[in-house]
């Protein structure tokens, strides 16, 4: 077994040692896992028009804070759609709905368009955000690790603390999950 274990990782081409490569360039600092009732952490980005929208803007006001893998893909569309369709009932429970990636302004401006969504989605290409709420991270897909975005949804009160973290969100349902977790503020 040792043996075998040594010659697959002295050949020269072998795509495991590459993506460990790959992956150990492309982290970031590390991050300390947020826990309910932490102030959320301050951010300051682009939105789908170009606009700087800041957390402390909705100082106030619950907020749901979504962080999602990339535009116009399957999950990704079924889960921002989700939110534009129960934007009523989200604003009834006085929030307000962020979505976050690391996608380019010009290609959250295509999806939102594209879908018709009503609510901002923002853009953090240097993936701070996405680190500071420990959403970057390493996947692996047919065995093959890279970093990317877990999809995770932040709950935040009115006064900036979180009051609910949704990790490793299942696109279904999830909008009852939050609207349920939104009414426990009220």
């Amino acid at each position: 077994m040792k043996q075998s274990a040594s010659r697959s990782t002295s050949k020269k081409n072998n795509p495991t040692s590459k993506a460990k490569k790959t992956i150990s360039s492309q982290k970031a600092t590390k991050t300390t896992g947020l826990k309910v009732g932490q102030n959320a952490p301050p951010f300051t980005l682009l939105d789908d028009s170009g606009q700087k929208v800041s957390l402390s803007d909705f100082k106030g006001k619950k907020v749901v804070l979504y962080f999602y893998p990339k535009d116009d893909t399957p999950g990704c569309t079924k889960e921002a759609c989700a939110f534009r369709d129960g934007i009523d009932d989200l604003r009834d429970s006085r929030a307000v709905v962020l979505g976050i990636s690391a996608d380019s302004v010009e290609s959250h401006k295509k999806f939102s368009t594209k879908y018709d969504l009503n609510f901002p989605l923002l853009s953090d290409v240097d993936k701070k955000a996405l680190q500071a709420y420990g959403v970057w991270k390493e996947k692996s897909l047919y065995g093959r690790k890279f970093m990317g975005i877990e999809r995770t949804t932040y709950v935040i009160d009115v006064e900036g603390k979180i009051a609910h973290i949704f990790p490793k969100v299942k696109v279904d349902a999830h909008l009852e999950d939050v609207l349920g977790e939104l009414e426990l503020l009220s």
